[in-house]
């Protein structure tokens, strides 16, 4: 039975190697992988997976517009699809993450889905919010703080190396650092606005 996966992390922690040896692992049992990523992530090019061990692959990209479950349906009647991976998928919509779940139910396809959860200011991004919701197997990829606790939070950093505390929510790039919960200070940076009294 197709299941909806969710591999989840703080950034740094290897989720795009993760994603390109399972589609390494499914061909070289002669399956057929379709890779997705999002059109707005062009670091290494547009429609370029890569690892931050050298390792990369072209994907199909897409946008908040593309309506995944027609794409994936119609790439099914050209060719056989043993499965689906999404990178990046804190920037699948909710309406994408519930066309992916429509993948699984309906054709049958099992769709693996890596991300992270939060943005630099602890806030959920729509995409990991509804796969946290609705996936049938939720695995947490660990890596470390620099106090050597586990890191769950993304801090943004500027080209000096210094925290940045303000901005959008999306700002692709490799300049932020996995903090563990504590040393991210969220109470500072949140915009749910709560400050303990003195």
């Amino acid at each position: 039975m197709a299941k909806l996966y969710f591999y989840y992390s703080a950034m740094n922690a290897g989720k795009s190697t993760t994603l390109l040896q399972s589609a390494h692992n499914y061909e070289e049992r002669g399956m057929r992988v379709v890779l997705f990523t999002p059109k707005l992530d062009s670091r290494n090019g547009i429609g370029t997976i890569s690892s931050r061990i050298g390792l990369d692959r072209s994907a199909k990209t897409f946008t908040a517009e593309d309506d995944l479950y027609l794409e994936i349906r119609d790439e099914r009647e050209n060719e056989k699809v043993d499965c689906i991976l999404v990178d990046e998928a804190q920037f699948l919509t909710s309406k994408q993450v519930l066309q992916l779940t429509l993948v699984t139910d309906r054709l049958s396809i099992p769709v693996l889905c890596y991300g992270i959860r939060t943005d630099f200011r602890g806030e959920p991004f729509d995409g990991s919010k509804y796969l946290l919701a609705w996936a049938d197997e939720l695995t947490e990829i660990k890596t470390i703080c620099r106090t050597g606790r586990k890191a769950t939070m993304n801090a943004r950093l500027d080209e000096q190396g210094n925290r940045v505390w303000t901005g959008k929510q999306v700002d692709v790039g490799t300049h932020y650092e996995a903090l563990c919960r504590k040393e991210f200070h969220l109470d500072r940076v949140s915009p749910v606005g709560y400050q303990p009294p003195d």
